[in-house]
């Protein structure tokens, strides 16, 4: 286990902050004020270092690719050489470093089966249009138990596709697999790199727009508000309303699927274009694939409107998938940690879905710890730490001293530090506790999430235990990289834990699908729904919100539309698709109070955009943008 342990001893009380007697809104709240002490303190240092997010997602993705090209199914990465003890003398405390391994398969051809079943299924769909078992063929892949079974029953969807198309041509045996001739111009492509093998396998003889629409329809219902049916394609809004905020201050208002070039005028469908384009692309058509890129890179820009935007971050997606034979993983730079704080102040004030998740997961908790001493938090994902200080500022204004343990875990950073950045957050932690007089211990765990082991965890039995995670378990891969999922193994090991309670917030969306041009137009939906929030909510001149849209929101659109296989690490799932894994794993859901869902609704109506949403479908809370579900909150507790 890579970690370290310091421990703080009671504090005396001292003179109180003047953060007490502050009113909590949007523009001042705990979550404001820490980063803003860590720009304040380190932002010279920060300048210089990459988001520690982003480094440690492009360095899990390299670590898969490396072993994959190696042929490693079952060695571990070897020890790097740090098992020395690193005493610091500023805090007390033992560090201590040691190997971490990398989860890997036995099966190194499990993904080019899985995409061959793609085009298989994908073919017997289209031939079959009342066949309308893929749903359920795919939430029993999911639903099987984690013992080897869901590969049984992934060879016997492959060998019933392959038998009922040997039926339908009156030949036996396996089909062939399909052969691509890829279009070589050379007078076209004269200056481009070389061309890119997708991925999705189609015929060209078969429209595969009557799969997506099977896909559309069954995966759209999850994706409205509770009670709302989605819309048909036909009255789909191909772009949401945007309400842009000029520098004069007034509203303008964009013809609904279109945009306007602020140069030439002209009013063009970028909806359109990138659906074209990706259908092109999806096609092996690289004429009309460059052709139409050119059009969109016309009328696209990065400091544009919200449209504008999006279609700027998606045509690099798909010039990129167009052009690499491997695409990489994080096409773009990487933004500075410092640059990325920046951004998130933005991100807090303009929108109110991370003071919801706060809200959320800091009344549960206070609820659950009124007579309790110590409260041990295991946090998946621990990243800077924003979830705490508000948690932190509620312990200390109790009566009685209640000790809070963290135990950080996130995944290693490269070179010979791995949980260099996860102690710099339990340092800052620490420093936040201090202040607001709360007893604090911090333990971090840098490695593998999969590859942890109950007993690095130091759980107490007598301690209240809370298990956290939000919004990261979508970057762990899932059945179609690994049979063996990991997104399985860590909820079995929180399991293993018997928390009092365990914490999951989820991005929703359904844009991880196998299919490419599924996934594509998923991706469409979800994402401009994003641009369109800041749109109505931040100045387009806003140097923050352009490093934000770039450095999160573009850099997960390109990732979604251009990477396959371990490179290809946003792959978000519904909340109903969590909810079977999770009760499959050993949980049963609770109700959320009722008043905690109240308050948060008034605080959204009460300081945000009248468009944001909040809602609840049974025990979810559900938070979203004008009707589009976003993320989704819920508690569990060991069934």
């Amino acid at each position: 286990m890579n970690g370290f342990h310091y421990e703080g001893s009671s504090y005396s009380p001292g003179t109180s902050s003047s953060e007490d007697s502050a009113e909590y809104n949007k523009y001042s709240n705990p979550i404001l004020r820490y980063i803003s002490d860590i720009l304040m303190e380190e932002e010279d240092d920060l300048e210089n270092k990459p988001c520690m997010l982003q480094q440690c997602l492009k360095l899990q993705a390299a670590e898969k690719s490396f072993s994959e090209v190696l042929g490693n199914s079952s060695n571990s990465i070897p020890s790097q050489g740090c098992d020395e003890n690193n005493r610091d003398g500023d805090y007390g405390r033992t560090t201590s470093f040691e190997s971490y391994s990398s989860c890997t398969t036995d099966n190194n051809s499990y993904e080019s089966d899985w995409v061959n079943l793609v085009g298989e299924y994908e073919s017997s769909l289209l031939q079959a249009p009342d066949n309308d078992s893929y749903e359920s063929d795919w939430l029993n892949l999911l639903d099987s138990p984690n013992d080897g079974s869901s590969e049984i029953h992934y060879q016997n969807m492959v060998l019933q596709t392959n038998n009922e198309e040997g039926s339908r041509s009156g030949t036996t045996g396996t089909r062939e697999k399909r052969s691509i001739q890829v279009d070589d111009d050379t007078s076209y492509e004269q200056g481009r790199r070389g061309s890119k093998i997708s991925a999705v396998f189609s015929d060209e003889s078969e429209p595969p727009e009557i799969l997506d629409e099977v896909l559309r329809v069954q995966i759209g219902r999850s994706q409205c508000l509770p009670g709302v049916e989605p819309l048909p394609e036909n009255e789909m809004p191909k772009r949401q309303n945007v309400d842009s905020v000029g520098s004069s201050g007034k509203t303008a208002r964009s013809k609904k699927g279109s945009s306007r070039n602020s140069n030439t005028g002209a009013t063009v469908d970028l909806w359109s274009l990138l659906t074209q384009c990706a259908q092109a692309v999806a096609n092996y058509d690289q004429r009309n694939a460059y052709d139409t890129l050119k059009q969109i890179r016309q009328h696209s820009s990065p400091a544009g409107d919200g449209m504008q935007r999006m279609a700027h971050y998606f045509a690099i997606g798909l010039e990129t998938r167009l052009n690499a034979g491997t695409p990489s993983y994080l096409p773009l730079d990487m933004a500075s940690a410092a640059d990325m704080l920046k951004a998130h102040k933005l991100y807090v004030t303009a929108s109110p879905l991370q003071r919801m998740t706060n809200t959320f997961a800091t009344q549960t908790i206070m609820n659950l710890v009124q007579n309790e001493s110590c409260v041990h938090i295991i946090d998946f994902g621990i990243c800077y730490g924003f979830q705490w200080p508000c948690l932190i500022k509620r312990l200390s204004q109790r009566n009685v001293p209640i000790k809070l343990r963290i135990t950080g875990i996130d995944l290693p950073q490269p070179g010979f530090r791995p949980a260099e950045r996860l102690e710099e957050t339990g340092r800052r932690l620490e420093n936040y506790c201090k202040r607001h007089n709360v007893p604090f211990e911090y333990n971090c765990i840098a490695q593998k999430w999969e590859t942890i082991r109950l007993e690095d965890l130091k759980i107490d039995r007598n301690e209240v235990t809370v298990v956290n995670c939000f919004y990261r378990l979508k970057n762990l891969p899932d059945e179609t990289v690994l049979v063996n999922s990991p997104r399985d193994a860590v909820l079995k090991l929180i399991r293993s834990i018997n928390p009092n309670i365990f914490l999951h917030g989820v991005v929703n969306g359904s844009y991880s699908a196998p299919f490419f041009l599924t996934r594509f137009r998923e991706a469409l939906f979800h994402f401009s729904s994003q641009f369109d929030m800041f749109e109505a909510n931040v100045p387009r001149e806003d140097a923050e919100r352009m490093i934000l849209e770039k450095g999160l929101i573009g850099r997960d659109a390109i990732n979604v539309i251009a990477c396959e296989g371990a490179e290809r690490v946003e792959r978000p799932e519904s909340y109903k698709q969590w909810q079977i894994r999770n009760k499959r794993a050993g949980f049963k859901q609770i109700r959320v109070d009722q008043e905690l869902v109240n308050e948060i609704k008034g605080m959204v109506k009460k300081e945000y955009h009248r468009d944001f949403v909040v809602d609840q479908d049974g025990k979810w809370v559900l938070q979203g943008w004008k009707g589009r579900i976003l993320h989704a909150l819920s508690a569990w507790v060991p069934a």
